[in-house]
């Protein structure tokens, strides 16, 4: 990660964000930004990582992911906030955040949680990856309209529970090249942006 955006209208916490990640990625270049006005200002070059807030002066954090993952779905977009109710939760994953971390831990564990994108594992603190389960519990159902086969069924599992696409290429005898296919075609048939929401859709379906 070479540039990195951190939207966050407190300086001390957005100064404690910065020594985090700046742990997890030595030499990377830092933009800052109180506001969403003073993000958007900040986007030539285009990062590499953001890391938000949701509640900012001027609107919603995840307003941010969605212009940036519509400019380049690449961008890596990772809340990081203390709010981890619903009403936060699913419009930013919805938006097409990669990752929700809650400012509450540990920063050893926000550490090694901002590490895993390095493999392509979403960083989602563990009370917010129950809650996304809790909330499906009980609901599992077959995503109406969508048509799976098993081997795409196979992947999205594997995505879901985390694993990076090395690793489920290794899992499953595949190519690099072959899962990243497969899952750009599970992200057009689910409608979604993220591997977080495609862990929804999953849980949704029975799987992981």
């Amino acid at each position: 990660m070479k540039n990195i955006l951190i939207v966050e209208d407190h300086s001390d916490i957005r100064e404690w964000i910065r020594q985090l990640v700046s742990d997890v990625f030595p030499g990377a270049h830092f933009s800052e930004a109180a506001t969403l006005e003073q993000a958007r200002a900040r986007l030539s070059p285009l990062p590499d990582l953001l890391l938000a807030d949701l509640s900012l002066p001027d609107g919603m954090g995840y307003e941010l992911i969605r212009e940036l993952k519509k400019l380049d779905h690449a961008i890596r977009c990772i809340v990081i906030t203390s709010f981890e109710d619903d009403n936060f939760l699913f419009p930013a994953l919805q938006a097409g955040a990669d990752g929700y971390l809650l400012k509450d831990e540990s920063a050893a564990e926000l550490k090694a949680l901002l590490t895993g994108i390095i493999d392509g594992k979403p960083p989602i603190s563990p009370a917010v990856a129950y809650r996304m389960f809790e909330y499906f519990r009980g609901q599992r159902e077959e995503v109406t309209g969508v048509q799976l086969t098993e081997r795409e069924k196979q992947v999205l599992n594997l995505i879901a529970k985390g694993y990076s696409v090395k690793e489920c290429a290794r899992l499953l005898d595949l190519s690099h090249h072959t899962v990243a296919g497969y899952i750009k075609e599970l992200y057009r048939k689910l409608e979604v942006n993220s591997r977080a929401e495609a862990a929804l859709k999953a849980s949704r379906m029975g799987l992981g």
